[in-house]
């Protein structure tokens, strides 16, 4: 199935990679999509969710929050190879980037959450994270009467329960998308959007077959992918496999899905270092350089790294929340 999956977006790539006739056929033909701000969120369940995001009370000593490994100001993550949780613990994995979220198939790098709902409880219950429970939960920010009394005004006759919790929490992850990038505003009809180097590195995106599984509004996110198609990253990286390593496997046991992670999403890339579920690359250069080795099968030359690199940076949108460079 991942050999196929794979191949499909392989075709696509090469289709992707033929020169447009005109800036109309342009928008309907690339791999790439722009994006648009979320529909249908309450303005008031996304602000009690910003809150509970940053609400230390969902962790059982109180010293962590959502935003301890993803900080909204520095490009949704913690900048770090894996997360510090509870009491100095250590992580398995490299944290993604909150942001465009809800642009993703599913959640984590094995793709073990299906919903954002389902997403919030997993950390919670994590004794690396935050360990605690949704009782505790509960009977901590039950003390708190303003929150109380938001939850009864914004879910009547439901009030405070887990699910409208983790309703809250995914609702602000929801509205936490990146908007009007200079990529955005080029598949939009601007054609000065996009500087020479950005071009470049677009057109040779496409050409090397990084869309193959690059693509969408999210560049990325909506399928998965084996690590190590045309070399054994695993072995060259001279590191002890982990149980993270495993990737999908952990999830559905299946042997095919082993090394098997779930496509990240690039459009804050430029601010997300380190790179891949190990924090296997520490800069965006050395990304690139390997996925072209491992993923294509092809050793990219410098120049073409660095076009690809400005290219990238052509993805960084705007947030409120969110500061870039």
């Amino acid at each position: 199935m991942q050999t196929t999956v794979f191949r499909k977006w392989m075709i696509l790539a090469a289709c992707c990679c033929m020169p447009a006739v005109s800036l109309q056929a342009a928008r309907v033909i690339e791999p790439i999509q722009t994006v648009s701000e979320p529909l249908g969120l309450d303005p008031g369940i996304v602000a009690l969710g910003d809150r509970l995001f940053h609400d230390l009370r969902l962790s059982r000593n109180n010293t962590v929050s959502c935003a301890h490994c993803h900080r909204l100001n520095a490009g949704g993550d913690d900048d770090m190879p894996v997360s510090i949780g509870i009491e100095g613990k250590a992580g398995d994995v490299n944290a993604p980037t909150v942001f465009n979220l809800n642009l993703n198939i599913a959640f984590f790098w094995d793709g073990r959450a299906s919903t954002l709902e389902e997403l919030v409880g997993m950390p919670l219950k994590d004794d690396r994270e935050m360990d605690t429970d949704w009782p505790e939960v509960l009977s901590k920010l039950g003390k708190d009467r303003k929150m109380v009394a938001d939850f009864e005004r914004l879910f009547p006759g439901k009030g405070m329960t887990k699910e409208t919790i983790a309703r809250s929490i995914a609702d602000f992850m929801r509205s936490l998308v990146t908007l009007d990038s200079p990529m955005d505003r080029w598949l939009n009809g601007e054609k000065d959007a996009l500087t020479h180097e950005q071009l470049r590195g677009y057109r040779l995106f496409k050409s090397y077959g990084c869309v193959a599984c690059h693509q969408g509004e999210a560049v990325g996110g909506n399928m998965y992918a084996g690590m190590g198609a045309f070399q054994d990253y695993f072995r060259d990286r001279k590191r002890p496999l982990t149980i993270a390593d495993n990737g999908r496997f952990n999830v559905t046991g299946d042997e095919r899905d082993r090394h098997v992670f779930k496509v990240p999403g690039l459009r804050l890339v430029t601010l997300t270092a380190p790179y891949f579920h190990d924090a296997g690359a520490a800069t965006l250069e050395e990304a690139i350089v390997i996925m072209g080795k491992y993923q294509l099968g092809r050793q990219i030359p410098k120049q073409d790294v660095s076009d690809i690199k400005a290219f990238l940076g052509s993805l960084l949108g705007t947030h409120p929340r969110l500061v870039s460079p």
